[in-house]
């Protein structure tokens, strides 16, 4: 039985927005931090958990939500995204590019065909996507 918190003598439970406020940030952390590391790392996209970040921040934290959005390396993909579902040509050529390298990397690495063959299935698929969205102004 939940408890009243208007009733004297009872005492309130926590807030569940304030519980779902920080569930909010750790997902947004969480997913600004996997983008941060894919730019690094090809085989992780930067885009997918970039865009994840703000709209976990635009429900918890509005100030990061902001900061992430007026960031000069991950604002523009953000913005771009928010106004009209475009992916600037400049990041579809690195994200297929990118895809391309390992690819070729897996094939000279040795890897086994079947494994190259899923790789460039999933790899087929994403960049299908990425290209299909609309490419607006070149950044």
């Amino acid at each position: 039985m939940c408890s009243d918190p208007s009733k004297p003598g009872d005492s309130p439970a926590r807030p569940v927005g304030a519980i779902m406020r920080a569930l909010w940030i750790c997902v947004g952390a969480v997913s600004l931090a996997l983008g941060a590391v894919g730019v690094i790392l090809p085989l992780l996209p930067t885009t997918p958990f970039v865009l994840l970040a703000a709209f976990a921040f635009a429900r918890s934290a509005p100030r990061l939500r902001a900061w992430l959005a007026g960031n000069r390396i991950f604002g523009p993909i953000i913005v771009d995204w928010e106004q009209s579902g475009v992916i600037a040509p400049k990041y579809k050529v690195i994200a297929c590019t990118v895809m391309a390298a390992v690819l070729l990397g897996s094939i000279i690495g040795g890897l086994a065909w079947g494994l190259i063959a899923i790789q460039a299935v999933c790899m087929a698929g994403a960049a299908a996507y990425v290209l299909s969205r609309p490419s607006g102004a070149g950044r």
